[in-house]
């Protein structure tokens, strides 16, 4: 959620920095609620000045000759009248107040300077490419026809188990899945000094919240037919940046660089809006697993800890010798919640192209005032909103398809990167 001082203190900039990213913020609406907010406290003021000052009418009531009686009983009919008003208006602060917050909750953040211009993935600003993608001599097959051709990918048993967006694995291929997560977890924990996490894999209402992905994003998301509101995760960035959800951490406890947490987890997500698109294999699933990377630093180191954090994901793409490039997101084309965005996008040779497999975020204090996550600045004693960042490390299910892709032979088979290899008891190839 913006900060509503800085909304408050200059609307029009809040809202032409929201244009930028294709999001109209009406000011006019914002200024209305927030002036009857500001009225209402007014208003109650006086009237809270009028009690103080009816209260001490008594004595004046009986010098003037009233019985003391009726002088009592003027005086609490007029703080009766006050009181009744004073309920109105207060109830009317908090109304026009729940607007206001039920407005911001809507609203997305800011994009912070460095964001690139622009309205669509068209604009992303690409930063640097690594790799040289593979030259085949013979012709090239995608995920899907490699796996059934092995006889390892079966998206036709997973329909008929559930239905469309789901995939089953068997064998070297289900190990090499699992051997991809303990590589990623192994990876940033042993290497990059993330701390490993389990999680829930259903989350309330509040988390949701917390995080931005609600009200917005209700369509994407699966709702459990329960009497509580509780909901299938869309990815581990829900229940892991809600670790922070209400608390104050100490100096301390953040250490020098922030705190850092890795944690593979099951997403699942409806797709709303992806009709039509990716349909085949593995690319856009209703479930899929990712390797999460969230971490909770202090607001100066939050653009560091992003560029650290995007080097973790890339470091198990160069590990994987996948080719890929990275971009940063135009202001059009940030997530909800995101001031800042760097995509990894690895190469697919059946697609000739390209495609996203990690998106590494910094939400600056935007998903922390949602959720009021703080720390306490020794230097003041007062604790202060903590800045939150994540990023996938990597998307297990699409980081499959780039090794399956890349990896295929002639024969149908596929090589098996060096780094996995002890992760699958030295076997070295699918098929073959």
């Amino acid at each position: 959620m913006l900060d509503i001082k800085a909304v408050r203190q200059d609307p029009q900039s809040v809202a032409e920095a929201l244009n930028a990213r294709g999001f109209k913020f009406d000011v006019a609406h914002f200024t209305a609620l927030d002036a009857r907010r500001k009225q209402a406290d007014i208003d109650s003021q006086k009237l809270l000045a009028e009690r103080k000052s009816a209260s001490k009418k008594i004595g004046a009531l009986v010098g003037q000759g009233v019985s003391v009686e009726d002088a009592k009983a003027q005086v609490n009919a007029t703080l009766e009248k006050i009181a009744g008003e004073l309920d109105a208006l207060t109830e009317e602060a908090r109304q026009a107040q729940a607007e206001i917050e039920d407005l911001l909750l809507g609203v997305p953040n800011v994009p912070v300077q460095e964001v690139p211009p622009g309205s669509s993935e068209a604009d992303n600003a690409e930063v640097l490419r690594w790799g040289e993608p593979p030259r085949f001599d013979f012709p090239v097959k995608d995920h899907v026809e490699l796996g059934e051709g092995l006889q390892l990918l079966d998206g036709e048993m997973a329909g008929k188990i559930t239905g469309s967006r789901f995939t089953v694995m068997y064998g070297k291929l289900a190990r090499l899945h699992r051997a991809l997560t303990q590589f990623m977890l192994n990876l940033h924990v042993e290497e990059h000094g993330y701390e490993e996490i389990y999680v829930p894999y259903i989350v309330n209402r509040e988390s949701l919240l917390g995080t931005g992905n609600l009200p917005k994003f209700e369509a994407d998301l699966f709702k459990l037919r329960t009497d509580h509101d509780l909901y299938l995760i869309p990815t581990a960035e829900v229940p892991v940046t809600n670790i922070a959800r209400d608390r104050i951490f100490e100096d301390d406890e953040l250490g020098v660089e922030g705190i850092r947490f890795a944690c593979h987890t099951p997403c699942f997500r409806s797709e709303a809006g992806s009709y039509g698109r990716d349909t085949r294999g593995m690319i856009r699933q209703h479930q899929f697993e990712k390797v999460e990377l969230v971490q909770f630093v202090r607001a100066h180191q939050s653009m560091a800890a992003l560029e650290q954090l995007v080097g973790h994901a890339e470091t198990v793409l160069q590990r994987l010798a996948l080719p890929y490039r990275k971009v940063m997101l135009c202001a059009g084309d940030l997530g909800f919640s995101s001031q800042k965005t760097y995509d990894l996008e690895v190469w697919l040779p059946a697609q000739d192209t390209y495609r996203e497999i990690s998106s590494c975020s910094s939400f600056g204090d935007y998903q922390a005032r949602r959720m009021q996550a703080r720390w306490r600045n020794p230097a003041t004693g007062k604790p202060e909103l903590l800045h939150t960042l994540n990023g996938s490390g990597l998307a297990v299910g699409r980081t499959l398809v780039a090794i399956l892709e890349n990896y295929q032979r002639a024969d149908g088979s596929i090589a098996i990167p060096d780094a996995l290899q002890p992760y699958m008891g030295g076997v070295g190839e699918l098929g073959g």
